[in-house]
C-alpha cells in the first residue's frame, strides 16, 4: 500500500488513507480543520519506535519529521525550544556544541520532541531529579482537535501542562517545545554483578538508596546492578568506549540474538548457543566490574538507530514495580520465565533490564505519581513476531497479578484492566479530559478508544 507505516522493529504497521508531512503549523490546523479529506482519527506520529498502536490510524497520520528545526538555546536559562519533529539525538548535537545537554539522555535518539513531551519514557542513570523526560518540559504549543492554537507553560499554566505532558497526543498535535536543559556531565558507569538467590531486601534499598542512577540487567539468575557517579572529566578512552557501547546496543546484541534465532532450528542446539550467549554477556559484565566501569559523557548514553538494519533489531516491554515489591517481582519473572521456557520452548535472547525512576507527579499518568518504582523489561530481538506476542501478552498477566504499572507506548498488548489497575483514578480523570477537549473523537484511534474508561453518569 503506499501509505503503509511500519514501525521500528516490524511489529506494527499502519495504512493510513492519508499520510502527511508538514512543514507549517497552517498545514497542520488545516489537517484537523478538513475531516473530508483527512479522516479520523488522525494521530501524530514522531518516529513510530513505539511498541503499541498509540500513534497508529486507518485514518490521517501527520509525520512531524520535516517539522524539525532548532528554534533557541537560551545558556543564560538553561532551556532549549525547538520543533517538535526534532530528534533527541539532534537536539542533544546542538546542546553539546554549546557544552551543554538534556537533563535526560534517554538512550532511543529517534523520539522526537513532540513525543518526549506527551508521552511515557524513562532513563534510571540521569534521573537524579526525575526519570521521564516530560517532567522536564516547562512549555509546549499545540494544535486541537478543532484545528485552534493552544500553549501552556509550568508558570502559566500548571494544571494544564500536568494533563499535556502524558496526553499522547489526544489533546492536539504538538509542533513546539520548550525543556530546561544543563551543562554537560561526564558519568563513570560501575557494574556488580550479584548472584539473584542471594540478594536481600535491605541490598536492593542499599544500592536504591545510595545510587545518583541506577539500571539493573539481568542474565539468567544474575543481577548487575549499574550505578552512575558524577566525574569532573573523560578519560582518554572515554569516546572509544561510548562507541562501543552504542555498537552492542545498536548492533551487535540484536544481531547475535537474531542469528541464533534464524540459523539454530535443532532446539537442543539453539539452546546451546544462546546459553553461550548469554554466558559470554555475564563475562562482559564481570570484566567491567574488574576494571572499575567505564567513563562517558553523558549525552552518548543516547543511542541513533536510524541506520540499525533489521536483523539488528530488537524490541522490549516496560511494566513499574514499587521499590518494595521489586525484588519479590524479579525473582518471581524469573520463575515464571523459566516455566514458560520450559513449556513453550521460547525465552527472551537479551539481558532483562530494569530501571530505577524517582517519585514524580509532574504528570497526570506518570507512573511514578505515588512511589519510586524499579522496573521490569525483557528485552528479545525478534524472529518470530507471533512467539514473542504470546509471550508478552504471558507476561502482561504476570505483571497485572504483580501490581505493576504498564506504558502505554512501550507495554504491548495493553489492556484497559491494565491502565485502570496501574493508574486508578487518574485513568479516570484522564479519560474524561480526553472526552472533554475532543468530544467528537478526532484524535481517538481505536487502540486509547478500547483503552479509555466509560464516561461516568
Amino acid at each position: 500500500m503506499p501509505n503503509q507505516v511500519t514501525n521500528y522493529d516490524g511489529s506494527i504497521t499502519a495504512s493510513p488513507q492519508q499520510l502527511v508531512y508538514p512543514q507549517t503549523v497552517e498545514e497542520i490546523q488545516a489537517v484537523l480543520r478538513d475531516p473530508a479529506t483527512y479522516p479520523s482519527p488522525v494521530r501524530a506520529m514522531g518516529s513510530y519506535h513505539s511498541l503499541t498502536p498509540c500513534a497508529s490510524s486507518e485514518g490521517t497520520m501527520i509525520n512531524m519529521s520535516k517539522m524539525a528545526n532548532l528554534i533557541s538555546i537560551d545558556k543564560a536559562n538553561l532551556t532549549c525550544t525547538a520543533q517538535a519533529g526534532m530528534q533527541i539525538i539532534d537536539v542533544s548535537k546542538a546542546l553539546r556544541a554549546q557544552n551543554l545537554q538534556m537533563m535526560l539522555n534517554i538512550e532511543i535518539g529517534n523520539m522526537r520532541l513532540g513525543s518526549a513531551a506527551c508521552c511515557h519514557t524513562k532513563d534510571g542513570l540521569d534521573g537524579i531529579e526525575f526519570g521521564q523526560v516530560s517532567s522536564y518540559v516547562i512549555g509546549m504549543r499545540w494544535v486541537t482537535p478543532a484545528g485552534e492554537l493552544a500553549e501552556a507553560s509550568e508558570q502559566g499554566n500548571p494544571d494544564l501542562m500536568h494533563l499535556m505532558r502524558s496526553s499522547y497526543g489526544l489533546l492536539g498535535v504538538i509542533y513546539e517545545v520548550t525543556l530546561r536543559i544543563k551543562p554537560i556531565e561526564t558519568l563513570h558507569l560501575t557494574y556488580l554483578p550479584r548472584p539473584v538467590d542471594e540478594l536481600t531486601q535491605a541490598e536492593v534499598d542499599n544500592f536504591l538508596d545510595t545510587s545518583e542512577g541506577l539500571v539493573c540487567w539481568t542474565v539468567g539468575r544474575t543481577a548487575v546492578f549499574q550505578q552512575r557517579h558524577r566525574v569532573k572529566e573523560p578519560g582518554i578512552l572515554s569516546t572509544l568506549l561510548a562507541d562501543v557501547r552504542r555498537t552492542l546496543w545498536s548492533f551487535e546484541g540484536a544481531f547475535i540474538g537474531q542469528l541464533i534465532d534464524r540459523f539454530a532450528k535443532d532446539k537442543e542446539l539453539r539452546d546451546a548457543l544462546q546459553q553461550g550467549d548469554f554466558d559470554a554477556a555475564k563475562l562482559l559484565y564481570s570484566t567491567l566490574h574488574l576494571f572499575g566501569g567505564i567513563t562517558i559523557l553523558a549525552p552518548d548514553k543516547t543511542i541513533n538507530y536510524d541506520e540499525t538494519p533489521a536483523d539488528a533489531r530488537y524490541a522490549f516491554t516496560f511494566w513499574a514495580f514499587p521499590r518494595s515489591q521489586w525484588l519479590a517481582a524479579l525473582k518471581a519473572y524469573l520463575d515464571f520465565a523459566d516455566d514458560y521456557f520450559e513449556k513453550t520452548g521460547f525465552r527472551c535472547n537479551m539481558p532483562l533490564g530494569a530501571y530505577h525512576v524517582r517519585p514524580d507527579k509532574s504528570a497526570l499518568l506518570s507512573y511514578t505519581y505515588d512511589e519510586e518504582i524499579f522496573s521490569l523489561d525483557p528485552i528479545h530481538a525478534s524472529t518470530d513476531n507471533q512467539a514473542w506476542g504470546d509471550f508478552l501478552k504471558a507476561f502482561n498477566d504476570f505483571c497485572f497479578k504483580n501490581h505493576g504499572v504498564p506504558l502505554l507506548n512501550q507495554s504491548p498488548f495493553v489492556l484497559r484492566e491494565h491502565v485502570e489497575g496501574g493508574y486508578g483514578d487518574r485513568w479516570l480523570q484522564f479519560s474524561a479530559a480526553v472526552r472533554a477537549a475532543d468530544s467528537k473523537g478526532r484524535m481517538l484511534n481505536p487502540f486509547f478508544a478500547d483503552l479509555l474508561s466509560p464516561a461516568q453518569s
